[in-house]
């Protein structure tokens, strides 16, 4: 046989002297097929180098068993964490992933979700990039009945659902729990207020603020990408500032700014807690190696993975109707550790 050429179950059923039909279901494991036969079935599949059909064997289902990923970005630990959760259900649940990131781009987004559409994914999870306006882009997805789950940054949509946590919760008591530190200028480093994380968590913040009868000041409210750089850019920001108009707290929307902001005021003599007491949020690894740790938001990627796949899978096999909720809120716990705590370093 020319090395070149596709091994296809006819060549293993002349290597086995039996039918083609008895190769076809020993593949399958079916269970009307003798063990033994079965067994040797599959070892002069694997010697003679044979490659199932799956693209075939999805025309002829419908159905392909794969789930199509859309990510903002592949280098957060959040969002790997993510990715990791959605792997695990889908192994088990014998579906496969295709991943994509838009790198923040609703462009590349558009381009990665028409992809995955022409490759006959069964379903669609999506965390929207940072400058999406709308969705039309799914819409293909829509019409054609194909299932979508958002999560973390996600869009209403009546044919779909999300898996969330209460951002603007956990942005209100990791606020107050600032204020009832002592602080009375918290700076607020958020991200873009399209995407609902970040609305969310602003609002958290303000409405704290205004429960405890403190100013909010755009002043002491900066928009970035909340990148490395985003964190550095916002600590020469408060060294700008007067010493008496300065924050005399930090609240970040994700930990990477915050780490970044703290580690720049941290090398112009700057104390923290003492000078600035500092929170991040989403608990990644780098929060508990900066000293002092930073208090975070726990917001566990595992968790929202699994639990997205896992309820598009259920859907895809009738267990469940995705339909019957238009959210689903998982748990966010506020962890306190050395960074905000303001009381306990004047002892």
């Amino acid at each position: 046989m020319p090395e070149d050429r596709e091994v296809t179950i006819y060549d293993i059923a002349k290597h086995l002297n039996i039918s083609a039909a008895t190769v076809s279901r020993g593949l399958k494991n079916n269970p009307m097929i003798n063990k033994n036969t079965r067994k040797k079935i599959i070892e002069a599949a694997k010697a003679l180098g044979y490659q199932s059909n799956t693209f075939a064997s999805s025309l002829r289902s419908r159905q392909t068993h794969t789930l199509g990923v859309l990510v903002p970005r592949l280098n957060s630990y959040f969002m790997s964490s993510v990715l990791a959760g959605m792997e695990s259900a889908a192994n088990r649940h014998g579906y496969n992933l295709i991943i994509a990131q838009s790198l923040e781009d609703v462009e590349k987004e558009k381009l990665n979700a028409a992809t995955m559409f022409n490759k006959r994914v069964d379903g669609l999870l999506v965390s929207l990039s940072y400058n999406t306006q709308d969705i039309n882009h799914l819409e293909p997805f829509f019409k054609r009945k194909i299932p979508v789950v958002f999560f973390d940054r996600v869009h209403p949509h009546n044919e779909s659902t999300s898996v969330v946590i209460n951002n603007f919760s956990a942005a209100y008591n990791i606020t107050k729990h600032l204020i009832e530190q002592g602080c009375k200028r918290i700076m607020h480093l958020g991200g873009n207020v399209l995407r609902n994380v970040y609305k969310e968590r602003l609002e958290g913040y303000q409405q704290a603020l205004k429960d405890h009868n403190l100013p909010f000041s755009e002043k002491l409210h900066l928009t970035s990408t909340l990148s490395e750089q985003a964190g550095i850019d916002a600590a020469r920001y408060i060294l700008d500032l007067a010493p008496d108009k300065r924050p005399d707290a930090v609240f970040s929307a994700n930990d990477t700014a915050a780490v970044y902001c703290m580690l720049t005021l941290k090398a112009e003599g700057l104390r923290i807690p003492e000078d600035v007491a500092f929170a991040g949020f989403n608990n990644d690894p780098i929060s508990k190696i900066i000293e002092p740790n930073l208090t975070t938001v726990d917001y566990p990627g595992d968790i929202v993975g699994n639990t997205a796949a896992t309820s598009i899978i259920n859907h895809l096999k009738g267990i469940s109707d995705l339909y019957i909720t238009n959210s689903i809120t998982l748990r966010a716990d506020l962890v306190i550790r050395a960074s905000s705590l303001k009381t306990n370093s004047k002892r």
